[in-house]
This record gives C-alpha cells, structure tokens and sequence, in this order.
C-alpha cells in the first residue's frame, strides 16, 4: 500500500520542479522531468528494501527514503544556476551550471540503478522507467558538454562511489538514501572542485573565500578518515591517544592543509585570514556580537544540562528548548547578511570546521573533552540522532550557509540578483530559521489540526507561513540591497510550496528547506 505522505511530499517536489520549468524550460527541462518521475518510482523500491533490511548499507530507519526530493536538488540548482548566469553574459558560470546540474542528474541516476539493481524480484516497470530517464539524460548530455566536462561529470561519480562505500560503511544509521545523495553528492563535487583548482593554480584568479570553503571543507572530512582508521588499530579513549589525536591534527593542519591553502591563495592563509577577519571595525563589531551569541549558545547548553540533573537523568530538551539555538542562529546570520557576507562566508566556514571537529573529539572520546560533550549533548538528541554522530547542529549550520556559500556572486555584478532573486542569501533564514522554527512551536503548542498521516499541524505550517512573509517585509526594510521588483506572487508561493514540504518530509528538514527555497528564488 502506498504510503499517503510520501506521496504527498512527491505532490509538492513535483510542483517544485514544473514550476521552475515553467520559467526556464529549455532541453534540461525534459531531462530534470524524467529524473523525477523515475526517482518516484525508485523511492518506493528503496522503501521496502529499508522496511525488509535488504539494503547494502544500515540506513536510518526512522524516515522513508527521501529520494525523489533529494534527487532534485542538485540538478534544479545547476539549472537555475545556468538560467541567472546566463541572463548575466556570464558564459564559465553559465557552463558551471550546466555540469552541476548534469552531475546530479547522473549521481542520482547510479542510487536508482543500485536500488532497482538488488530488488527482488526484478521490477520491470520501474526498470524501464529507469532506462528511459537515463537515456535521455546521456542523450542531452552528449549533444550540451565538450569532453573535458563530461571527464569531470564521470571523476564526481567515480569520487561519489568510493566516498558512498567508505562513509556508509563507517557511519552506519546516520542516513537516509536521500541524505547520503546530498550530503555525499555535495562532498564529491567539492572535493572534485578542490583537486581539479590544486592542479591548474593561475596566480590572482579565484576569490580566496571560496578556496578557504574547498580546503576546509575537503581537509576535515580527511581528517576524520585518517583517525577513524588510525582507532581501528588503538583505543580512543586513553590518554596516549588523545595526544596523539591532537598531534597528528596540529601536523596535518600545519604540515598540509595549510600548504594546500597557500598554493591556491598564493599568501600565508593565517595573515590573510587575520587581515580579513579585521579589516574594518563593522567586521569587529560583528565578530564580538557573534562571540556573544556563541557564549549565549552555551549558556543554554550548560543550563539544560543543570536542570536535567536536578530533575531527572532521563529528561530530554522538548521542542521549543531545541528552537533557542534556531532563534540563536537567526540573530547570527541576519546582520552578517546585512553588513557584510563575505565575512558571514569565512565565519560560517569557520564555525563548520570546529563543529566538525568537535564531533571528532565527542565520538571518538578524545580527553579531556570527549565525554563532556557526550554528556552535554545527548540530551539534545532527537529520533533523527540514530547513528553513532550527532549531525542536527551541523545540518543546521550547514542549512543556513549553504545559501551564502552558493549564491552565484560572479553572476550578480551588483552583490545581489534581481526580483526574488535578492532573498537568494536569506533562504536558510527563511526556511529554518524562520519558518521552521515558527512551525515548530506553534504546531507543538497550538496545533490541533493535523496533516492527514504526520504529526505536524495546519497551524503550525500557516504561521511559518505568514512568519515568513512579515520576515520578508523586514528584510526590505532594513536591507537596502534587496529589490523585489513586483516578485511578490513568486516568492508567496515559494514559501508555501517549501512550508508543505516541511510538514510532509521526514528528512532533514534543515538541509533540504534552505536548499528548495533557494531554487525557487534563483528561477
């Protein structure tokens, strides 16, 4: 029997993508088309894998597959991406598109042959579906990208397929299907980008705080690679381990990913950081307002788990305590939209690298801090927490800046895109820190009205809704960057399309909002 969310969640993707074709149909559009309605049928193939555990790999258990709107995602956002570049004369950005959309389309494609490929028995509708969408996607392929392109769509699924058989391996239940394709998918890219830049370095071209992202990013989850198969063969939690650990990070950091950093920016990456940081007063002044929240931050941490210990071992931090950091988060980010990105870009980097890191040092058991922060954070655990990392706070970091991180700048010569477009950089505001924080603690307080099939309320996604576009009229107030241009119907109706999905899904919502909202406000 059909599961009715998962249906309805497939209802608005749907929505999504014939609304962004509306706008930009051209000869992806037939390609993005077929990939979702074959990702539809696929998903339902990979739902009764995880309900018979005949999947390859242990995935979270507690959400349906997500494939169909993760699929998405990735090629809508190449193809807005092309559309905006294009408009913009922009003609690298505008190929840069046109691979990354290709590239998703073709990573999402591999998750759905490996589905179809171990179901038993064979389904033959579903393979024929899946045949069809695939030749057409290598169809439009062959006639739209030169050879070099098509050699760097295949390294992205070569790097996706080894990084899927080591990371699922080692991190099992931290993932759906869908979340492994995102997370995974994006990481592939990254480190792609990162290697084929290493390898043709032209002096004075690139902007130094996107090499800062590739080699933070890229250099972390390296890292966590190398100690998580050194403690195969050592305990973690000893004393000679941990100086180890923080040895070998400080000899990785220094001895590699810094050298990394200097051959692409071509200065030393800690003056220039240091320069950049403190180049105005505005940057100061924002830097020791967002050590404040930071402390804040901890504040509430140290605060729940006193409060814990007072009442009950068993005590867990109930929704609306969870949404202080989301309200956290929003007071971070809103004035670094406001008075300046780039040092947002470098912070959130920043902020991502020692998120990471601590988590390294919370599973790992890493003195003196391992088992502070397990005891700390566990009671902000929710059903999402099944595996043995704990990734909301990281999928909430990574919601929020993802928006800043893509925002085509090379394409908006001004600093900002027209229309709906402006909103392009506040969608994780939107999205996450607004809209479902909002959802959220009305839905659990006043809801009584629930969606046929979740436990999410009508209340609660009509608020976000309406919380959402009073956040949209303040940004035009005290953002004077942002200029709608009468796009008031199209972003009414992104928001609502994105405030759905976020009743239906049962992936991270932190991750894919942001994402869907920032595809409608580029189309």
């Amino acid at each position: 029997m059909l599961n009715k969310p998962v249906l309805v969640e497939s209802l608005i993707v749907f929505v999504i993508v014939l609304s962004v074709h509306a706008v930009v149909w051209d000869r992806y559009s037939w390609c993005a088309v077929a990939l979702a309605v074959q990702a539809f049928y696929v998903q339902f193939k990979w739902d009764r894998l995880l309900q018979l555990g005949g999947a390859v790999f242990q995935f979270r258990t507690a959400a349906n597959s997500g494939l169909l709107p993760a699929s998405m995602v990735i090629p809508l956002l190449g193809i807005a991406m092309k559309e905006r570049c294009r408009a913009a004369g922009i003609v690298y950005f505008e190929r840069f598109g046109i691979v990354v959309a290709s590239t998703g389309m073709l990573v999402a494609l591999f998750l759905s042959v490996i589905a179809v490929g171990i179901t038993k028995p064979v389904p033959t509708n579903t393979c024929i579906l899946t045949g069809v969408a695939g030749s057409v996607i290598i169809y439009t392929m062959k006639h739209s990208l030169t050879v070099s392109e098509v050699i760097e769509v295949l390294e992205v699924l070569l790097i996706f397929v080894y990084l899927s058989m080591i990371l699922l391996y080692l991190l099992p239940r931290c993932f759906t299907p869908g979340e492994a394709l995102l997370v995974l998918g994006g990481l592939s890219f990254v480190l792609n980008q990162l290697i084929k830049r290493s390898l043709n370095v032209v002096e004075g071209r690139g902007d130094p705080i996107d090499f800062f992202l590739l080699v933070a990013v890229v250099g972390v989850v390296l890292l966590g690679l190398f100690f998580t198969v050194l403690f195969i063969f050592m305990d973690s939690g000893t004393w000679i381990s941990s100086m180890f650990f923080h040895m070998m990070t400080a000899v990785l950091g220094l001895g590699v990913i810094m050298p990394w950093l200097y051959r692409l920016i071509q200065r030393n990456p800690l003056f220039w950081l240091l320069q950049f940081l403190f180049q105005t007063h505005t940057r100061v002044y924002l830097l020791a307002y967002w050590t404040f929240l930071a402390a804040s931050a901890c504040g509430v941490v140290f605060y729940q788990n006193a409060k814990r210990s007072s009442e009950s071992k068993k005590h867990q931090a109930s929704t609306v305590t969870r949404k202080y950091f989301h309200f956290i988060v929003v007071a971070t980010y809103v004035p670094g939209l406001i008075y300046d990105r780039q040092l947002l870009h470098v912070a959130a980097v920043l902020c991502l690298a020692v998120f990471i890191f601590l988590e390294y040092i919370r599973y790992f058991r890493i003195k003196p801090l391992g088992q502070t922060l397990r005891h700390l954070l566990s009671l902000f655990l929710d059903e999402r927490d099944s595996g043995p990392l704990i990734l909301t706070h990281i999928y909430l970091l990574l919601g929020m800046s993802l928006p800043v991180w893509l925002f085509p700048r090379s394409c908006a010569p001004k600093g900002t895109l027209s229309g709906a477009g402006a909103l392009v950089p506040y969608s994780g505001v939107l999205a996450v820190g607004v809209g479902d924080t909002i959802a959220s603690v009305f839905g659990s307080t006043m809801g009584e009205i629930k969606w046929p099939g979740t436990k999410k309320t009508f209340e609660g996604t009509m608020t976000a809704i309406f919380a959402q576009i009073i956040a949209v009229a303040l940004i035009l107030i005290f953002d004077s960057s942002v200029n709608l241009n009468s796009s008031y119907a199209w972003i009414l109706a992104s928001v609502s399309l994105v405030s759905l999905l976020e009743a239906y899904t049962t992936q991270i919502d932190n991750l894919l909002l942001p994402l869907y909202l920032q595809i409608m406000f580029m189309t």
